[in-house]
């Protein structure tokens, strides 16, 4: 069995992943859960073993079921157009569609919190997924508030854009599960943890570490 394959596998079982983009990108180790099990001890684990900003991607097919605009675009319609004109040093541009809560949180920042709201939105993708994409809609609408305390981001196709909302979506569908995902860079003190320290931490802790290299050539053994 082959790195990517355990990596699906992996997901399937509800452990968590670690992904490392390129080098020459941002030459980060993002963890990575499938969002169909978020629970508060998940969330802990991101926030203390990765560290990084807790997010939530999806595909494109479900941000546009429920309407979700680039972040990008509202801030260049509401007078904000140099802000967004600029990139980070990588190049690609944010995926950021907006930040929400589910209504029923209390402050939206405790592991519960936030571990609920995940599950919520999670709970969209599959009514969307199924065609209730009207009650998928109305439930954004209703069941949510923003801004929030988790950021929802939308994954490309891999051939527009490489980054770690691509390549974690991307691993859920071939994983033949729903494309929702729970994700943190993975951070040392001053700084990411490099690709090393990262691999040290995936052998320590029993975890599957796959880089983007691997994922891409995955994916085109599989054909379109």
């Amino acid at each position: 069995m082959g790195v990517v394959e355990e990596a699906l596998e992996e997901l399937r079982l509800g452990k968590p992943v670690l992904i490392y983009d390129w080098p020459d990108r941002e030459s980060e180790v993002d963890m990575v859960f499938y969002a169909g099990d978020m629970t508060p001890e998940k969330v802990y684990k991101l926030r203390t073993e990765a560290g990084g900003l807790i997010c939530y991607g999806t595909s494109q097919h479900v941000a546009k079921a429920l309407g979700l605009p680039s972040f990008d675009e509202v801030l260049a319609a509401t007078g904000f157009s140099d802000l967004v004109a600029k990139t980070p040093g990588y190049g690609a541009r944010s995926n950021l569609a907006v930040w929400v809560n589910s209504v029923k949180v209390r402050t939206g920042i405790s592991d519960v919190d936030r571990a609920l709201t995940i599950s919520s939105l999670h709970e969209l993708v599959k009514l969307a997924l199924q065609g209730n994409v009207a009650e998928a809609k109305r439930r954004f609408q209703s069941e949510f508030y923003a801004p929030g305390h988790v950021p929802v981001l939308v994954a490309k196709d891999l051939k527009e854009r490489l980054g770690h909302t691509e390549l974690a979506v991307r691993l859920t569908v071939e994983a033949g599960l729903p494309p929702s995902v729970a994700y943190a860079e993975m951070l040392k003190f001053g700084s990411s943890m490099s690709l090393e320290e990262a691999s040290e931490y995936a052998r320590n802790s029993g975890l599957v570490l796959v880089k983007g290299d691997d994922i891409l050539s995955y994916v085109r053994g599989r054909g379109p």
